[in-house]
């Protein structure tokens, strides 16, 4: 569905938490609504595995968003909306930590997106999901791990 109105969309974040025993694998969503209508995108699915490595900072979303952490394990199908700044940075951390294994990389690339301005997470976040995307990752934990 088109967005009416655009200038006055208001983007968010849904995070649908999909139970996997007693761990859960996570979808992210980004939303915009305005003009009587929605559009939706998806942004970023993870696994359990690669959940339960950033536990943290999905539960930091969720809070920052004004739910209590509780609300991951009675979410459900219903998806929690994330306001638009957490759900950035929870995507980039997302997108920086998929495909890592070592866990000293993995809280430096946590650390690293936490440690940004709000402002060059919504520029990484913009280079992340467009064309050039797996490039802009790579190069986002090359910085985020100084290497």
């Amino acid at each position: 569905m088109v967005v009416a109105n655009s200038h006055h969309a208001v983007r968010k974040y849904r995070l649908t938490v999909h139970r996997e025993g007693d761990a859960f694998g996570v979808r992210l969503e980004e939303t915009f609504t305005g003009g009587g209508g929605m559009l939706t995108t998806p942004v970023v699915s993870a696994n359990r595995a690669q959940t339960t490595r950033v536990q943290d900072a999905i539960v930091l979303a969720v809070k920052t968003s004004g739910h209590p952490a509780s609300a991951l394990a009675f979410s459900g199908d219903t998806p929690i909306t994330l306001e638009e700044a957490p759900g950035v940075r929870l995507a980039l951390t997302l997108f920086a930590t998929m495909p890592l294994t070592k866990s000293g990389r993995l809280r430096a690339m946590v650390a690293g997106v936490n440690a940004m301005s709000v402002e060059e997470a919504y520029y990484w976040y913009s280079k992340c999901v467009g064309a050039e995307a797996s490039r802009a990752r790579k190069a986002l934990r090359i910085l985020l791990a100084d290497e």
